[in-house]
């Protein structure tokens, strides 16, 4: 996927997304549910003008941010050779937030006979999936992928921790899709397996630094 190709699809999304919040505007409640715990409650407002373009502008910040990355990051080459797979996590990114927006908009138009937690999951479980991919195929970098002083200090050890620890991310999102089949724990189908993940691949850097520094 080309740059030029990722700017107009994501611009698209957010053009759609912006609209769908405009048309609906008058059938929004003044007050917008914005928030909601782990046990699906609401618990957050805000008013329906941010309730209705904050979404947005945070994908529009989102999208600015990733395509400034790869220019200020001092091994923006290594992220060329990964560039189609960053494009498309772009891509997945804006349509996550699209479809999150999409659930709050549903709500707030009172369509409430489902949880919101149970509704995000097999969305965040794909995108878990994908990161996954992406991390397995990202070069050394000092924005994009699993950063901890020692795969940033060795080739070989960002290598091999991204070789595993993307296997570990993509499973990660398989198990969180699972969640969905045991609503009363799917909270836990998603942070347990995100916890462990990230944990993994921190101890395995530093483990796999002090082998070479050894060797």
């Amino acid at each position: 996927m080309s740059n030029r190709n990722t700017l107009i699809i994501v611009i698209g999304i957010i053009t759609v997304s912006l609209l769908a919040g405009l048309l609906l505007w008058n059938q929004l409640p003044d007050s917008m549910a914005s928030h909601w715990g782990m046990d699906d409650q609401v618990n957050g407002h805000m008013s329906k003008l941010w309730g209705v373009l904050m979404p947005p502008l945070l994908s529009l910040g989102i999208l600015t941010l990733f395509f400034i990355i790869p220019v200020i990051d001092p091994l923006k080459a290594n992220i060329q050779t990964f560039r189609k797979f960053f494009n498309t996590f772009i891509i997945l990114i804006s349509l996550f937030l699209a479809y999150v927006y999409g659930l709050s908009l549903a709500w707030n138009l009172g369509y409430t006979d489902f949880k919101m937690s149970r509704a995000m999951l097999p969305a965040m479980g794909l995108l878990f999936v994908f990161m996954g991919m992406i991390i397995g195929k990202a070069r050394r970098n000092y924005f994009i992928g699993i950063r901890t002083p020692w795969t940033l200090s060795s080739d070989k050890v960002w290598d091999e921790t991204h070789r595993v620890g993307g296997k570990l991310f993509s499973a990660a999102g398989a198990i969180t899709m699972l969640g969905i089949f045991f609503p009363s724990y799917a909270e836990w189908f998603l942070i347990l397996p995100l916890i462990g993940t990230t944990g993994f691949s921190v101890v395995y850097s530093y483990i796999l630094y002090q082998r070479e520094v050894k060797a």
